[in-house]
């Protein structure tokens, strides 16, 4: 299994955990990866609120790169995922923003969540064979924000308000998906430097979700909405110690990769629970 993987702006730095963990995951499994030459930004969650065909054609350059490689773009950040599913939508349904391009792409190139590639490619019964540890039960909240399944009628991700892809991985690790509101409540997302202020009281309202619920942990597929739950713990009013971890750290950590080699340290809420529980 091969593809084109696109690992963002934020995989060697405010995301290197989740890219450090992809990759450990990817090798495990026999997923090969390979970087498109080359890739650009592109435009995140910014772009499109500034220029509708900015932001088509920072994503189609990546896309016009990954066609030439004639392979399926693999994409682990839920946020380069929804551009770069926009960005196809747009050109194949508008052609005056195809027009405009650089160069004629026609939005073939088929864009994969890494999620959807380990349970449609790789298939559940092939990952559990290869798990060496388990979850033992540990409680987690499943969140998938809403970049990565909205708009319904272009991500075409899973359902829309009760998405169940990220539960099943969970469970299969031997972990206890949790039944809770806030899995697809947005955390503030873009505003992160810009309306701090909405950010924290957004992203508080999701973790006092997953707390009642009696979650050890949150998982997630995305840096922004890490970030925003993670960091932003320290200027909620009540002090949470939520760990907000990656979904790849967490099948890292049973496919027997240590902490170290999937970026823990760099949570700013300490794993603990977490890696005291994966035995």
């Amino acid at each position: 299994m091969k593809y084109a993987y696109y690992p963002g702006c934020s995989a060697e730095s405010t995301a290197r955990d989740m890219n450090l963990s992809t990759l450990a995951v990817a090798k495990s499994l026999g997923i090969e990866l390979q970087e498109p030459p080359g890739w650009t930004c592109c435009g995140a969650t910014a772009a499109h609120q500034t220029d509708r065909q900015l932001a088509v054609s920072l994503a189609a350059a990546n896309l016009v790169k990954v066609r030439d490689m004639k392979l399926d773009m693999l994409v682990n950040c839920a946020a380069c995922y929804n551009r770069m599913k926009a960005a196809n939508h747009e050109v194949t349904n508008h052609a005056e923003l195809r027009a405009a391009l650089d160069q004629d792409y026609d939005g073939s190139v088929k864009v994969r969540h890494l999620i959807e590639v380990l349970l449609e490619d790789v298939g559940l019964p092939a990952i559990k064979q290869s798990f060496k540890r388990s979850l033992n039960g540990l409680k987690v909240a499943c969140y998938y924000g809403c970049l990565l399944v909205r708009p319904p009628g272009v991500m075409k991700f899973d359902d829309a308000e009760n998405p169940q892809s990220l539960d099943r991985l969970v469970t299969a690790m031997g972990g206890q998906s949790l039944d809770w509101p806030g899995k697809v409540e947005c955390c503030g997302g873009g505003l992160s430097l810009s309306r701090t202020d909405v950010v924290v009281n957004l992203s508080e309202s999701i973790l006092d979700m997953a707390e009642q619920a009696g979650a050890d942990c949150v998982v997630v597929s995305c840096p922004m909405c890490q970030i925003n739950l993670d960091l932003r713990q320290a200027d909620m009013a009540k002090k949470y110690q939520m760990p907000v971890v990656y979904l790849t750290q967490l099948l890292g950590l049973c496919l027997g990769y240590s902490a170290g080699e999937l970026g823990f340290e760099k949570l700013m809420v300490p794993a603990t629970n977490v890696l005291g529980k994966v035995q």
